[in-house]
């Protein structure tokens, strides 16, 4: 199988480090062996970018014609978009109506930055003496961005967009699990026509992400990633000052009061900790249910469980594919494992599929546990996979209390039908985000951040583009 090249610099390159494989987690056959880039490598890609930044062919190219390229490549993600959704299927495992669904996503992120990087207007604040003033906003500079290997189509999409409305040059670093969709998204670049040097896709394992957090010639980083990994680039980045947008992980409470609609809140809470397979960072994994209907709201939940038909994620009846590889599916079997010898009941899934249709590929089925505490391990470790735990509560401050009591603060939700308890609740949530009566509704136009160790900085919005930009204040005296 030939060597894929990378996209560096403007041209497609054989690395000097050691190729990677990536695998089909389906049934876990090679699908691409790509050239990693090595620390020399790196430096050519960030000299190209310094100098394109430079360029009249860049530095030249005022919003509304920045906005022109970002509106191109939106076109050319919907025009490819079936090809697309099945490199991400077989590069990562979600089922293909799923990555479709992402790739419509991430067109519609490049159009939306489009517009916002033509219309955003600058500040021009009150004088205060005998002169005119601006608040210009100006390019951060070199941008690196490292992305995970869960929903590369979206959040690849995510960091390239704004960064590159912002009138930055990029240097993306997918995940070597996960890499294919960002080279597609290299070689859409520059059919689009983004100057040579302003977008690269360098592909490698963790030490090329060290290097380009440690990179003098990279003046930003943007991390999607586990909170552990983000930890580690904060205080790297912080030894020159350099700038860090981190969105980590999450163990997100789903709550269900005893007024809600119980059907529609256990087809909502399944979604929500079942979609993808459980690998998502906002995955509702905590499931809060009130105690006078525990039993009812768990027999609902467990029935849609058990319902839901794993396969090949290129088949249309499938609605939960294989987790992402090998290593992850065992990594997730082994926190049931662990629960289920430090007490916890298993209500249903938690073993290997006996399916021998299943048996070549990384598949997990929908797994819940009950007669855990809030601080038990699998409560309180992001798991990352189709695993949620019942949490039965009694009072409101008690509820509170246990979803706030995580180093995380992601996500939430909350069902019930009583307008002031809703907002008495989620106004107490110690979350970024809060979804009443709904789960997983997501707009590239509204800000998304992590509080506590679930990251710093924004994402998405207007706010997700501003991220990128740094304010030069101009005085001219009257």
């Amino acid at each position: 199988m030939a060597i894929r090249p990378f996209f560096a610099a403007g041209a497609w390159t054989q690395g000097r480090g050691e190729p990677l494989e990536t695998r089909n987690p389906e049934n876990g056959e090679v699908v691409a062996t790509i050239s990693s880039a090595s620390a020399e490598d790196l430096d050519l890609a960030v000299a190209a970018a310094r100098r394109a930044l430079a360029s009249p062919s860049w530095t030249n190219l005022v919003p509304h014609l920045r906005a022109r390229l970002l509106h191109k490549m939106g076109e050319l993600i919907d025009r490819d978009r079936d090809r697309l959704a099945n490199i991400q299927m077989i590069d990562n495992g979600k089922t293909f109506t799923e990555c479709r669904a992402l790739l419509e996503s991430a067109a519609n992120t490049f159009r939306y930055y489009a517009a916002a990087c033509e219309t955003m207007e600058g500040v021009v604040p009150p004088a205060r003496g005998a002169y005119f003033n601006i608040a210009a906003q100006v390019p951060m500079g070199v941008v690196g961005a490292i992305t995970p290997w869960n929903s590369p189509a979206t959040l690849e999409a995510q960091k390239l967009a704004p960064i590159l409305a912002a009138g930055n040059a990029v240097i993306l670093k997918p995940s070597e699990v996960t890499p294919l969709i960002a080279l597609e998204y290299a070689g859409l670049a520059q059919e689009a026509g983004f100057p040579d040097g302003i977008v690269s896709v360098v592909t490698g394992g963790i030490e090329l992400g060290r290097a380009m957090v440690a990179h003098p010639g990279i003046d930003m980083i943007s991390f999607t990633g586990g909170t552990a990994g983000g930890r580690h680039i904060a205080a790297a980045a912080a030894l020159q000052l350099k700038p860090v947008i981190l969105e980590l992980g999450g163990k997100s409470p789903h709550i269900v009061c005893a007024d809600a609609d119980l059907d529609k809140a256990a087809k909502a809470v399944a979604t929500g900790i079942f979609s993808g397979a459980g690998q998502s960072c906002v995955a509702g994994s905590r499931i809060f249910v009130e105690k006078k209907i525990a039993d009812a709201f768990t027999a609902r939940l467990v029935d849609i469980a058990k319902s839901l038909r794993l396969g090949p994620p290129g088949n249309k009846d499938t609605q939960i594919g294989p987790l992402v590889s090998f290593a992850h599916r065992d990594h997730v079997h082994r926190h049931v494992t662990r629960a289920k010898a430090a007490g916890a009941e298993l209500l249903c899934g938690g073993e290997l599929p006996a399916d021998e249709r299943l048996s070549l590929g990384a598949y997990y089925p929908p797994t819940l546990l009950s007669g855990v505490t809030n601080r038990s391990d699998i409560a309180q470790q992001e798991v990352f996979g189709p695993v949620g735990v019942i949490l039965p509560f009694e009072s409101d401050e008690e509820l509170v209390a246990q979803a706030n009591d995580s180093e995380f603060g992601l996500a939430a939700g909350l069902w019930t039908r009583d307008i002031e308890r809703a907002w008495k609740i989620v106004t107490q949530l110690q979350t970024g985000t809060c979804w009443l009566n709904s789960y997983k509704n997501l707009s590239i136009s509204t800000p998304f951040q992590g509080h506590k160790q679930s990251g710093l900085g924004r994402e998405k919005g207007l706010d997700g583009l501003r991220q990128y930009l740094q304010t030069k204040a101009i005085f001219w005296p009257a």
